[in-house]
């Protein structure tokens, strides 16, 4: 059990420093409730076509929260649960000979986490994607949250941008990934243009992204039909990666790299580290940064030592050492003191609480 004072405040998402670009974009973190979840065929032709639905339900949701190489293993995930029936909650028909499953989170954490296996949380970071399409014969556009008002001519376009919107949220969705398209109301493309995601003016992206509270950006430019191949941009802290495929294989690495960041692994060694908050002038603030401690998945336990003036100095003991910590802070929406000439040791931190 972690240990900490009572919560006062309902947890702080606010805009940190993004170092990409030299831009300041607000990092969101975005609960997904359905992380336990699946809904799975149900093959009436199979012997136990119940218990069938219960172990692809159960491969998924490892997928989800564990990882790739943990799902595909199936040794493993007989090994660990040799039984999914015993960790399911709750499980009805779903459409067109499918089962909806629940399953018991926690107690599919406590035996991945028992067996050295990584878990990511709920907490997830928010993907936003531009993703700009070129159907051929000049026929370009951007992918939004939503068709606009259309001629009956243009309803080939709007079926054809909703399959491919659905397409993307689907497999996001499979990946446990939050996912959100840009509104492209008029702000959107005053700064937003068809040619500046084509061309790779991603500067010019990342700015119209300012606004929404999306910490993890993909841009993409594709053109359905061709041999041409499909071109990504991931953006997530100081890093712009180059990305190929799929949609599924460009979000299928956005996951990856999120996982690898953010799942918690229950063989990672346990760390003390020194950590001091400023910015805590008033009971809220005090409330949110108990509340962001309390929740990083990274974190055991911690303790307040010190308080002096807005400052709240804390031990905590942390899996993955103060470098990981750093990175989950910062992804929760406190900013990193590193002040030039500054000798401070290898496990001690300062970050700043800006409401």
């Amino acid at each position: 059990m972690k240990s900490y004072r009572p919560e006062l405040a309902g947890r702080c998402r606010h805009a940190v420093l993004l170092a990409a670009l030299m831009l300041s974009l607000p990092l969101g973190a975005v609960e997904v409730p359905t992380l336990y979840t699946a809904d799975v065929p149900l093959d009436s032709r199979a012997g136990d076509p119940r218990a069938n639905a219960y172990r692809a339900a159960l491969v998924e949701v490892l997928l989800r929260v564990s990882g790739p190489e943990l799902a595909n293993d199936r040794e493993m995930v007989e090994t660990l649960f040799p039984n999914p029936s015993a960790y399911v909650t709750q499980f009805r028909p779903g459409e067109e000979d499918s089962l909806w499953v629940s399953f018991d989170g926690d107690a599919i954490e406590r035996v991945l986490r028992n067996a050295g296996q990584s878990v990511w949380s709920a907490d997830r970071p928010l993907t936003l994607v531009w993703l700009a399409v070129d159907w051929g014969q000049g026929d370009r556009e951007i992918i939004g949250a939503d068709d606009p008002e259309r001629t009956e001519q243009e309803a080939r376009s709007i079926d054809r941008n909703r399959m491919l919107r659905e397409r993307l949220l689907e497999i996001a969705e499979h990946r446990g990934l939050p996912l959100i398209f840009p509104l492209l109301d008029t702000e959107d493309l005053q700064r937003v243009t068809f040619a500046d995601i084509w061309g790779g003016f991603d500067e010019a992206v990342l700015a119209a992204s300012g606004r929404y509270d999306a910490s993890s950006i993909l841009i993409g430019r594709i053109r359905p039909g061709s041999s041409q191949r499909n071109r990504w941009t991931y953006h997530f802290g100081d890093n712009g990666v180059p990305l190929t495929g799929s949609p599924e294989a460009a979000l299928g690495q956005v996951a990856d790299r999120l996982a690898a960041e953010f799942a918690v692994g229950g063989d990672l060694r346990l760390a003390t580290v020194a950590l001091e908050v400023a910015g805590i002038d008033s009971v809220d603030a005090y409330g949110n940064v108990q509340q962001i401690l309390g929740e990083i998945a990274l974190i055991d336990r911690f303790a307040i030592t010190e308080v002096a003036g807005d400052r709240v100095r804390y031990r905590v003991d942390v899996r993955g050492g103060p470098e990981r910590l750093a990175r989950a802070l910062r992804f929760n929406g406190l900013l990193e003191q590193d002040l030039p000439g500054s000798r401070r040791p290898e496990d001690a931190l300062e970050f700043y609480y800006a409401p």
